[in-house]
């Protein structure tokens, strides 16, 4: 258990951090799901930038790894440009 003042304040930084963190990474697996699961072209393309924003801010933010990142939106660019 923290002692100092700064320790326990550290604490409670990370902790909302964590849920901020967790929060963030959900909401943009939750939309590559979405994107992934579309069929109209059309409106997958209008949604892909924001999908493609959300995984650049993370990646930014080190919460995922730049690569993961690039990796990531190769496929979904990949994708959106093979549907019919």
């Amino acid at each position: 258990m923290a002692h100092h003042k700064s320790a326990k304040k550290r604490i409670g930084q990370d902790a909302i951090r964590r849920l901020r963190n967790r929060f963030y990474k959900k909401t943009t697996r939750t939309s590559i799901k979405h994107l992934r699961e579309m069929t109209d072209k059309a409106a997958a393309e209008q949604f892909l930038p924001k999908v493609l924003s959300m995984i650049d801010r993370l990646a930014k933010r080190g919460t995922w790894h730049k690569n993961k990142a690039s990796n990531l939106k190769g496929k979904l660019m990949r994708h959106v440009g093979h549907l019919a």
